[in-house]
């Protein structure tokens, strides 16, 4: 009876178990280091012509608003299903034999399919985002697996590049996003939901530079020029490219 109650309490008052997760079992650390997305305000050297988002492999699976993932008529894994959440056409993506899935609550999960076993679970939230109770933490951009990483944005605030095989964070930075984003070379494009533009370092998070943005909708990249809605942008500098 009272481990129960110690579990109701954990759901209840988040501060009192912070590092446990409130929606998926299993111990938790901090996916921040800072307090403040680190920028650079210096330009990108090295960039491609073309983007390197690869086409994602042909992945069989499907998921729904409940964090349930299917093989046709068969579960291969069962998340948690959350009252707070918005409408996405999120997939899930098929890499090496595994499928990887960004959830409602937040997370990104790693299953096998054959086996239904859970490789990992990784956060990618703010966790002050989960202590008002009726958060959006929704993992909404398509999760892009490119070299040895996944790279997953969300909605409660966070962008981070986790291991493939570890599941471990190799970064994350405090910005949240609602669309595709590019990789190109040593640069990820993003689009956040703060209105901006910030072009992240792959190696840490940090941001080249950032700059306004008048939509927020997914990022086009060629020749070292983004476009995002009507307006272009120098990939390198973040300048805006008049009309």
């Amino acid at each position: 009876m009272r481990k129960f109650t110690a579990a109701v309490m954990c759901l209840v008052i988040l501060g009192a178990c912070s590092e446990h997760d409130p929606i998926l079992p299993g111990v938790r650390t901090p996916v921040f280091a800072t307090q403040s997305v680190k920028n650079l305000n210096t330009e990108i050297s090295n960039l491609p012509d073309t983007a390197d988002n690869t086409v994602a492999a042909d992945c069989p699976y499907t998921q729904d608003a409940s964090n349930v993932i299917w093989n046709g008529d068969k579960k291969i894994f069962s998340g948690f299903p959350t009252n707070n959440s918005v409408a996405s056409n999120q997939k899930p993506v098929c890499a090496g034999g595994y499928v990887y899935v960004g959830l409602t609550t937040g997370e990104v999960v790693k299953v096998a399919p054959k086996s239904r076993k859970v490789i990992w679970i990784a956060d990618v939230f703010r966790r002050s985002n989960m202590t008002g109770g009726a958060s959006i933490v929704d993992i909404v951009a398509p999760i892009v697996v490119h070299n040895g990483a996944v790279y997953a944005g969300g909605l409660g605030d966070a962008f981070c590049r986790i291991n493939a095989e570890s599941g471990a964070s190799k970064w994350c930075t405090q910005i949240g996003t609602a669309v595709p984003f590019i990789i190109a070379g040593n640069a990820i494009f993003v689009v956040a939901t703060d209105g901006y533009l910030y072009a992240l370092r792959t190696s840490d998070g940090a941001a080249y530079w950032r700059t306004p943005v008048e939509e927020q909708v997914s990022p086009q990249y060629a020749n070292k020029i983004i476009t995002v809605g009507a307006e272009k942008i120098n990939a390198e500098t973040g300048e805006k490219i008049s009309k």
